[in-house]
Order: structure tokens, then C-alpha cells, then sequence
């Protein structure tokens, strides 16, 4: 049954956008199923819901990537149906999207003016990186944004592009500005930093749409909320009106008791041994550790710690300087992805469309390609055991797709993780290297891949998990390396510590 307290929000605030009716389908599947939603002027207005709830097609029929099959849009009173991005930008609808789309081989300040660039002069066409430079110091300046305009985009860690494409979206001056999943690579000081620019357009005026799966974000920072569940409307509501379990059973249909599976994996003896890993190009230096058969091995750290350089590390995708890594107290080289597979390692990147996802192949494609030696019949590939894989995949990990065939970009993020993760179990690795298995990820798909990891360590696998989240840390893990400043600080057990332990070993070297 759905709820229809306060459909059209609350509050004396004038509205500013209005989208009601919206129905979106792609092949075999109805995206959007008469989706209405209201947002007033100065105001955060969250959208919520699972991992293909439509939240993201929702705000990409808004934003002009999708065309909508019917419905309507008014902003400031005014229907609009927008064709591109670019007419979206132009009419003041801004939007930052959870994944990122940058010219990574450029600097920031041609990233923040693309297709708009500031002219020296009327009469003069070309291109004047004076005034470019001024306007995004000018910017950052005022949102506080500590980032030089001259860097290259691909020198930058995710969470300084992230404020990047933020700053990118306030330029425009937008009535709308949409952020979808804005706070899923940041640092709790970046998260806070976030806030106060959210705050300073609220009051300026602008309607701020919101899309997260962080329940507590959620509650702090929002006027209203909206929930979403498999393409349609369920409810919207006050946030000052809402708990986070009433969330949770609006956006899944049911109640969560638990936030994380009971940990009933048995540690067995030393599988993995790591020896004076330092890496040749970042600032890991020096990190050793022994992680054990059956055992879910956290690592924490602040963002530019060293934790994603010591997974890429282990799994030979960086060079190292020096270092030994022991398998079974084998010695194991790891030189590149391909020999760490054939070793029974496996490697889920933290930015899944950037080094995760083949965007234009499909799902079969994604889920067999890292294990094509198994579905070989003679020289040639059999597309019914690839389609056996893959159906397999689909099942284990609760995949929403309509089918085998549908390319891997048109999923939500979440089961686009969840591809990735069924490809990686099927090379059967020994040791799983996790880099931030979660994130962008709703509270229900949550859960289904923290029993996953626990059920890989109850068959005696051992899972090597970074997280900038730490309950989860705490809620999963049995043991936690605290990385900082490129160094291992510390080790904590996770059943004892607390995030404060935690935190004061992160800024140890920091």
C-alpha cells in the first residue's frame, strides 16, 4: 500500500520543480511506472530506494540523458522537456553524477569550463586560460575547494575529483541541482565540507536533490523525502518525520532486523603472508601482515592512506619496489592480473565504471570474462556454458536484469557491483581483494554481499576488505589494518576496538 502523506511535500517554500506521472521502460523492463516529485525552492529533497529502484533514471529523464515515454516536467512553473544535458545546464538544472565522466588526461580547470570555454575577447575566438584559470580559483575559493586548477585530473585521488564535479555543477548558478550519490568516495571531513556547500545554495534558493543509500546523511541534511521501490512512487515525507527503520522497510517492503549478517566464520591458519610491500609510484611503504584461512581482513584508513595502493599492490596492477607475498608459504610473484589470477587472486576495483564495467558489453560478457579458459570446447568458446555461468551469477548475487543480453551500462550501480563480484567468484579464487565492496549501494543489496563475504570465509577463503565505512568495518571484519600515510599503523580485532581507536591510528602518520 502506498503512502500518501504530504505527495506534493511540505513546507511554505514556493515550488520549484515538478515532475509528475514519468514513465520510463527499456527493453524488457519498466524503469519508471507513473513516478511523480516535488521540490521547493531552498530546500534538500532526498530520494530514496533500492538498487534499481529508478532514482537515477528518474533525475536522467529530468536531466535530458533520457527521453521520458510520458509524463510531465515544470520548472518554475514552466513544462520543460529537456533533449541533452547541455539544454538541461542551459535552463538551470545542474546534476552530479555517481558516476564520474571526466577528461581524466586534462587539467581541472578544462574539466570544470568543457564545451563553455571563456573566450579572450568577442572579436577574439580562442580560448583564454587567464580567465579560465581566475574563474575556477574564484569558485574554489568560495567553496572552500583546496585544489590548484593547473593539477591533471588522473593525478587526483576520486574524492578531489568528486568536489571537482560539485564545484562543476554550482558554476552553472542552477535552480536544480541534483547529487547523486555525492558523498560515496568522500572522507568524513569532505562529507562535512560538502554540507556547508549544500547549506550555502539551500539558502541561496536552489532545490537540492539528494540521492543516497546513507540513511544518517539522509535524516541530517534533507527537508523532505521521497521513496522510490521498483519504479514507482511508495511515499514522501518530512525527513524530521522519519527514523532510519522506518526508511529501510519503505524502501524494501519489509523489516531489517540486522544491519549485518552474525559472523560465524571459523580463522583458520596463515593462507596469505605479505612481506615489505612497497610500491615503486605512491608512498606504500613498507607494509607486512599475515591474513588467515577463512578470515574477513578489514582495512581502514583516511582517504590518500594507502589502502587502495596496497590491494593494487598485492594483485600486481601497480609496480612495486620491493616486497614478498606468500600463498600457502609459497612465494608468489603477482606481476601483473593475469599471472594473480592463475594464482587464485581477484581484484574488485573501488571505481567499478572506470576499471570494473565493459559499459557497452553485456551481462554474459562482464560475468565470464575473467574465466573464458573454463567455457572453451576445443578452440572456440561455448555460449551454453557461458550462459550456465552466467545464469548462475545472476542467481547467487540476485541480479536485477532482464536478461543475459542486456549490456551492463543501463543496470544500477549496485547490480552492476554485483556482476562484477559473480565474474571474480568464478575464476574460484583463494584470496579476494575488495576495494569497497558497498559503495553506492542500498541497505538491502548491502546485506546480501556482507553474507556473501561471510559465506566466502566460512568455505575457508580469505577476503581482504577495504571500506571508508566503519560499522561496516566493525560489523563484518574479525580483524582491521589501519593504513596511514602510505604505512600499516596498527592492527585492531574487531570484535574490542572502537572507531575512536580507529581514527587515532589513521592520523598517526597522516
Amino acid at each position: 500500500m502506498k503512502d500518501t502523506t504530504n505527495a506534493t511535500g511540505s513546507g511554505n517554500q514556493p515550488v520549484l520543480l515538478r515532475m509528475e506521472g514519468i514513465c520510463k521502460s527499456f527493453p524488457g523492463v519498466k524503469a519508471l511506472d507513473n513516478v511523480s516529485l516535488t521540490v521547493r525552492a531552498g530546500t534538500v529533497h532526498a530520494l530514496m530506494g533500492e538498487n534499481g529502484a529508478g532514482k537515477s533514471t528518474l533525475m536522467k529523464c529530468l536531466f535530458g540523458v533520457y527521453n521520458k515515454d510520458a509524463g510531465h516536467i515544470y520548472l518554475d512553473g514552466k513544462e520543460v522537456s529537456f533533449k541533452t544535458s547541455k539544454e538541461a545546464l542551459e535552463n538551470g538544472v545542474a546534476m552530479v553524477h555517481q558516476e564520474l565522466n571526466q577528461a581524466l588526461k586534462r587539467n581541472v580547470m578544462d574539466n570544470m569550463w568543457l564545451g563553455r570555454f571563456p573566450k579572450i575577447s568577442k572579436w577574439c575566438p580562442l580560448t583564454s586560460e587567464s580567465k579560465m584559470y581566475e574563474a575556477t580559483k574564484k569558485l574554489f575559493d568560495e567553496l572552500d575547494v583546496n585544489v590548484d586548477p593547473k593539477t591533471v585530473m588522473s593525478t587526483m585521488p576520486v574524492s578531489q575529483r568528486q568536489m571537482v564535479e560539485i564545484a562543476k555543477a554550482v558554476s552553472y548558478n542552477s535552480k536544480v541541482i541534483v547529487f547523486d550519490e555525492p558523498t560515496s568516495s568522500l572522507t568524513e571531513e569532505e562529507v562535512e565540507h560538502l554540507f556547508r556547500i549544500i547549506n550555502m545554495l539551500r539558502d541561496r534558493g536552489c532545490g537540492i536533490i539528494y540521492i543516497s543509500h546513507k540513511m544518517k546523511e539522509i535524516l541530517r541534511i534533507s527537508d523532505d523525502v521521497t521513496i522510490m521501490r521498483d519504479g514507482q512512487w511508495i511515499a514522501t515525507k518530512p525527513a524530521k518525520d522519519l527514523t532510519m527503520n522506518e526508511i529501510i522497510k519503505l524502501m524494501v517492503g519489509r523489516e531489517l532486523t540486522n544491519l549485518y549478517p552474525e559472523k560465524d566464520n571459523v580463522v583458520g591458519e596463515p593462507l596469505l603472508e605479505v612481506k615489505g610491500l612497497t610500491a615503486a609510484y605512491s608512498k606504500l611503504r613498507d607494509v607486512s601482515f599475515v591474513a588467515k584461512k577463512g578470515e574477513v581482513l578489514g582495512i581502514a584508513g583516511l582517504d590518500g592512506s594507502g589502502r587502495t595502493e596496497l590491494l593494487e599492490n598485492i594483485f600486481g596492477i601497480a609496480t612495486r619496489k620491493e616486497g614478498e607475498i606468500y600463498l600457502h608459504g609459497k612465494r608468489v610473484m603477482n606481476r601483473n592480473a593475469r599471472e594473480s589470477i592463475k594464482n587464485k587472486f581477484a581484484l574488485l576495483t573501488e571505481e567499478r565504471r572506470a576499471t570494473g564495467i565493459f559499459g557497452i558489453r553485456d551481462i554474459q560478457a562482464n560475468t565470464t570474462i575473467s574465466s573464458f579458459q573454463r567455457y572453451k570446447v576445443g578452440p572456440f568458446l561455448s555460449d551454453k556454458k557461458m550462459s550456465e555461468a552466467t545464469e548462475w551469477g545472476i542467481k547467487a548475487m540476485r541480479t536485477k536484469t532482464p536478461s543475459q543480453r542486456t549490456q551492463i551500462r543501463s543496470l544500477s550501480g549496485g547490480n552492476q557491483q554485483k556482476v562484477i563480484l559473480a565474474r571474480w567468484l568464478l575464476t574460484e579464487p583463494e584470496v579476494l581483494l575488495l576495494d569497497e565492496p558497498t559503495r553506492g549501494i542500498d541497505v538491502g543489496a548491502k546485506y546480501e554481499i556482507y553474507q556473501l563475504i561471510l559465506n566466502l570465509a566460512k568455505e575457508g577463503k580469505t577476503v581482504l576488505m577495504v571500506s571508508s565505512e566503519m560499522p561496516e568495518l566493525l560489523g563484518v571484519c574479525d580483524r582491521i589494518l589501519v593504513m596511514s600515510g602510505g604505512q600499516l599503523a596498527g592492527e585492531v580485532d574487531a570484535r574490542t576496538t572502537t572507531q575512536e581507536e580507529i581514527m587515532a591510528l589513521a592520523a598517526k602518520f597522516a
